[in-house]
C-alpha cells in the first residue's frame, strides 16, 4: 500500500513578509483541517523561507503548531534586534568567513530587522527532527546560470542532509555548503552557514538595486562608533572602503564584492552547467528573481510528486509564476500539466485545478487574495501589504493569517477531492504496470 501513498508537496511563494505570514496562516489551517500530515515536502522561496526557518527551529513542530505559531507572531508584531546585535553579528561574519560578502551585511542589517531575531541555528540541526513535519526545501538560484539557456539548472537547493543543483544533481552535504571543493574532494573549510545568513540568501529580492544600496548605506553609516574594538575597526575600514563619498555604494563595487559566493563545487560532473566546473566560486540569490515559486526542486526526478499544492504569495498577476513554470518545463522536457491562465482583467478565485497527465503531477494553485477572501477589496488589501514592507503590527498579522487560512478552510472538501484524484491515478498506474 505504501506505493499508493500520494507524494505531496506545498509550495510557498516569494513576498517578504505577507509571504511569511501567509505560509504561516495557511499551514495552520492545513494542520486544524487534518492535511498537514499529508504532506511529504515544504518547498519555499524567497519570504516563505524565513516562514521555514522560523517553524524548523522547532523539532515536530507541526505537532505543537499553535504554540509555535504564537511565538512567531509574538516575535515578529513585538520582537526587535538591537544596533548593537546586529553589529555584532556582522563583525561575526566578517572575521570568519573568507567569502564575506554584502549577502553577510545584508542578512545581519536588514532581515534580523524584519524577521526579529538573529537565528544562528545550523540547518543541519534540523536533521532527524521532521520524522512529523514535511521535509524542507529552501530553494535559491545559481546567478550566471540563469542566464544560460543551454544549461539550463538555474534552481539550487538547500535541505538539512545536502545542497546542491536540482536538476543536474550535483550535490555536497550542507554542513560543506561554502567550503572549497577540488575534484569532489573538499580541500578548504569554511564555517557552516546559520539559518539569519540563509534568510538572508533567500530573501535577497525584497528590495530592487536602488533600494538595497540604500538600505545598506544607511545602516552602515549607523553602525560606525558603536564598537571600537579592533576585529571591528578592521571591519568597518572594509566596509567604508565600499561607500562613495556620497554615502553610497557604487553598483561597480557591488558587483566587484558580490562575485564572493556562499558555495564552491569543482570537478568533473556529468550533467552540469560548465561555468559551474570551470569557476571557482558560485553566485547565487533570491530564486523570485527568476521564479518566485520553487517548482524546480520538488520535481526533480527523484521526488516523483503527484500532487503541487502552490501557495501563491506574490505582488502582481498571481498566476505569473505557475505560467512560467509550465512553460520552462516545456522547454526542459519536464512532465507538467498544461495551464492556462483566467484574463487578466478578471478578479482571481481562490482554487484553480490544473491536472496532471501520465507522469505529470496535479498542481493546485491558490493566490492569496481573491475574490473570495476579499470580496471586491483585492485592492485594497494588496496595497495593505506590499512587499518592500519591514514590519508589521499585532493587527495586520492576525488579519493576513486569518486571509491565508480562509482559503484552505473554505477548500478543505476540493482539496480532498484532489487527493483521493492522485490516489486513483496512482493505484490505476500501478495497476497498469502489473
Amino acid at each position: 500500500m505504501q506505493d499508493e501513498v500520494p507524494n505531496i508537496a506545498v509550495l510557498g511563494s516569494g513576498g517578504g513578509l505577507r509571504a511569511m505570514v501567509g505560509l504561516l496562516g495557511s499551514l495552520s489551517q492545513l494542520e486544524e483541517e487534518g492535511l498537514l500530515d499529508c504532506i511529504m515536502y515544504l518547498s519555499g522561496v524567497s519570504g516563505s523561507t524565513w516562514c521555514m526557518a522560523s517553524l524548523y527551529k522547532e523539532a515536530d513542530w507541526s505537532t505543537k503548531l499553535v504554540t509555535v505559531k504564537d511565538n512567531i507572531v509574538r516575535r515578529l508584531a513585538d520582537g526587535s534586534v538591537s544596533w548593537i546585535e546586529m553589529h555584532t553579528k556582522l563583525a561575526k561574519y566578517f572575521s570568519e568567513k573568507d567569502n564575506f560578502s554584502l549577502t553577510d551585511v545584508w542578512a545581519a542589517l536588514t532581515v534580523s530587522n524584519m524577521v526579529k531575531e538573529i537565528d544562528e541555528h545550523k540547518l543541519t540541526e534540523q536533521r532527524g527532527n521532521y520524522t512529523s513535519d514535511p521535509y524542507p526545501i529552501y530553494t535559491v538560484i545559481d546567478k550566471w546560470c540563469k542566464y544560460d539557456r543551454v544549461n539550463a539548472d538555474s534552481w539550487f537547493e538547500i535541505t538539512p542532509d545536502e545542497s546542491g543543483y536540482s536538476l543536474s544533481g550535483a550535490f555536497v552535504d550542507s554542513s560543506c555548503w561554502g567550503s572549497l571543493f577540488e575534484n569532489g574532494k573538499k580541500i578548504k573549510d569554511q564555517p557552516e552557514i546559520d539559518m539569519l545568513y540563509l534568510q538572508g540568501l533567500c530573501g535577497s529580492a525584497i528590495a530592487d538595486m536602488e533600494a538595497i544600496l540604500k538600505e545598506i548605506s544607511k545602516k552602515l553609516q549607523c553602525l560606525k562608533g558603536i564598537n571600537k574594538c579592533e576585529e571591528i575597526e578592521r571591519m568597518n575600514l572594509c566596509l567604508e572602503k565600499l561607500l562613495t563619498p556620497e554615502g553610497m555604494i557604487s553598483k561597480t563595487e557591488l558587483k566587484k564584492h558580490t562575485m564572493h559566493v556562499c558555495s564552491s563545487l569543482t570537478g568533473n560532473v556529468e550533467g552540469v552547467d560548465p561555468s559551474v566546473l570551470d569557476s571557482k566560486t558560485r553566485d547565487h540569490e533570491d530564486a523570485g528573481l527568476l521564479l518566485n515559486s520553487p517548482y524546480f526542486s520538488v520535481l526533480r526526478k527523484e521526488r516523483d510528486i503527484d500532487l503541487i499544492i502552490s501557495l501563491d504569495f506574490s505582488a502582481g498577476n498571481p498566476f505569473e509564476t505557475v505560467v512560467h513554470a509550465s512553460k520552462k518545463c516545456k522547454e526542459l522536457q519536464i512532465p507538467f500539466p498544461e495551464v492556462v491562465a483566467p484574463a487578466e482583467d478578471t478578479e482571481p478565485q481562490d482554487f484553480y485545478v490544473f491536472r496532471g497527465y501520465s507522469k505529470a503531477p496535479t498542481v493546485i494553485h491558490i493566490p492569496l487574495f481573491n475574490a473570495v477572501n476579499c470580496k471586491g477589496e483585492i485592492e485594497k488589501w494588496e496595497k495593505r501589504y506590499q512587499t518592500g514592507q519591514m514590519s508589521y503590527s499585532h493587527e495586520m498579522i492576525t488579519d493576513l493569517l486569518g486571509k491565508a487560512g480562509l482559503n484552505i478552510k473554505n477548500n478543505k472538501e476540493k482539496l480532498l477531492k484532489e487527493i483521493e484524484n492522485v490516489i486513483i491515478k496512482k493505484k490505476t498506474s500501478k495497476l497498469g504496470k502489473i
